[in-house]
C-alpha cells in the first residue's frame, strides 16, 4: 500500500511523482492564479510555461482563418498543459486558454525540459499523459464530425464534471456554445431539453446535473472512450510510484 499526494498538491500527475521525484521538482513550480479567458499561450508562439492545473480548467482550441474556434481537449486537475516539450517540440499547435478559473502550478519550459531529461519517471508520466490527450483530442474531433449537438453537449458536461470534481457548472450557454463551435440557439434547445426531462437544472449562468446516469446514457461513446483511457492512465503511475517508493 501507499499514499498518493494527489490531495495535497492538487494535480494527479504531480500526486503521483514519488516523494523524492516531487522533491525535486516542487522547487521549480509556483501556485498562481488564472483569470478566465486568460491566453497561457497562442496558436505557432514558443511555449514559455507549463501548467498543472489544481482547480482551474484550460481549454485547447482549434482557431480557423475567420477566427472562429473549437475545443479540442479541456484540461483541468488530471493533466498539464504545453505537451509538445515532452515530445521534443518547442511551439503550441492550438491556443490554449483558460476556461474556468482558478490555479495551476506553472514551471518554465525550459525547467521542465530539463527535469524530464534527467527524470525517467518522470518522461514516462508526461508521455503516458500525452498519449491520453491526444486521444481525447482524436475522439473529440470525431465526435463534432459525427454526432449531434444533444450528445456532443453530455459528452461536454460530462467532462467538465470530471475536470471540476462537481455536478454544478458555472457556465454560460454561449460558452459551450464556443467550445463546441455551434450556434447558442442550438445548445439552449439542447439544454432545455435536459433540464425538461429532469436530467439538469440549469438557469443563467449555472448548470446543476441532477442525474448524471442519464447523462451518461445521452452521451456518445466518445466521453466513455477517453475516460477509459484517462482510467488506464493514472492506476499504471500509481503502481510505478509504490515501487518507486
Amino acid at each position: 500500500m501507499f499514499t498518493t499526494q494527489s490531495d495535497l498538491r492538487g494535480n494527479d500527475l504531480l500526486g503521483a511523482l514519488p516523494a523524492r521525484e516531487w522533491q525535486r521538482l516542487a522547487p521549480h513550480l509556483e501556485l498562481v492564479g488564472l483569470r478566465a479567458d486568460q491566453l497561457l499561450c497562442d496558436s505557432g508562439q514558443p511555449i514559455h510555461h507549463v501548467y498543472f492545473p489544481t482547480t482551474a480548467i484550460v481549454s485547447v482550441l482549434l482557431t480557423m482563418e475567420d477566427g472562429g474556434s473549437v475545443e479540442v481537449a479541456a484540461i483541468g486537475y488530471e493533466g498539464m498543459t504545453g505537451v509538445p516539450i515532452v515530445t521534443g517540440g518547442e511551439t503550441m499547435p492550438n491556443r490554449v486558454q483558460v476556461q474556468s478559473p482558478g490555479f495551476a502550478y506553472r514551471i518554465s519550459a525550459q525547467c521542465l525540459r530539463q527535469q524530464i531529461a534527467q527524470s525517467s519517471f518522470l518522461r514516462q508520466l508526461t508521455l503516458l499523459y500525452a498519449h491520453a490527450l491526444l486521444t481525447q483530442i482524436a475522439q473529440t474531433a470525431a465526435c463534432n464530425r459525427y454526432h449531434s449537438l444533444p450528445r456532443q453537449l453530455c459528452r461536454w458536461l460530462l467532462i467538465e464534471m470530471d475536470r471540476v470534481g462537481s455536478d454544478e457548472l458555472v457556465v454560460t450557454q454561449q460558452m459551450i456554445a464556443d467550445m463546441l463551435g455551434v450556434r447558442r440557439e442550438g445548445v439552449t434547445e439542447a439544454a432545455g431539453k435536459l433540464h425538461d426531462e429532469g436530467v439538469i437544472r440549469h438557469s443563467r449562468g449555472h448548470i446543476k446535473v441532477l442525474d448524471r446516469r442519464g447523462l451518461e446514457s445521452r452521451a456518445c461513446e466518445c466521453y466513455g472512450a477517453v475516460k477509459r483511457e484517462f482510467d488506464r492512465l493514472l492506476p499504471s503511475l500509481r503502481q510505478s510510484q509504490a515501487v518507486e517508493n
